[in-house]
């Protein structure tokens, strides 16, 4: 079994706590149904945000979804010159028998912009 990792992104609509978990749980939610994750086979999370989102951790929108017994860390996002605003992204690392081309990546709403060349 391959550790693999499945990057995804969403834009938030805004800094607000609700939010910030809305598009947590909607990205997270995405991701493991495209690549029918077993959260038993799921190493770690990373998430990170752009600077424009502080009004809560997804790592902890994270927890209260349900995910409380795989590790979480986030991260700030790098600011780079127009860039997209009020993204969060989130990578997975998982065991899995899937070979890279057949991990679906899941870019949502105006993060679909970051990777043109993933269809949905």
């Amino acid at each position: 079994m391959a550790v693999r990792a499945i990057r995804g992104a969403i834009s938030v609509e805004s800094n607000t706590k609700e939010k910030i978990f809305e598009a947590t749980n909607e990205l997270l939610a995405e991701m493991v149904k495209r690549n029918d994750i077993n959260r038993e086979d799921m190493i770690a999370m990373f998430f990170t945000m752009t600077k424009d989102l502080n009004a809560y951790y997804p790592a902890a929108a994270a927890r209260e979804i349900g995910y409380t017994d795989v590790p979480l860390v986030c991260y700030a996002e790098l600011e780079i010159e127009n860039s997209l605003r009020m993204c969060l992204r989130i990578m997975i690392q998982v065991n899995t028998e899937k070979t890279n081309a057949q991990i679906k990546h899941v870019y949502l709403k105006d993060a679909k912009v970051l990777r043109k060349d993933l269809a949905d």
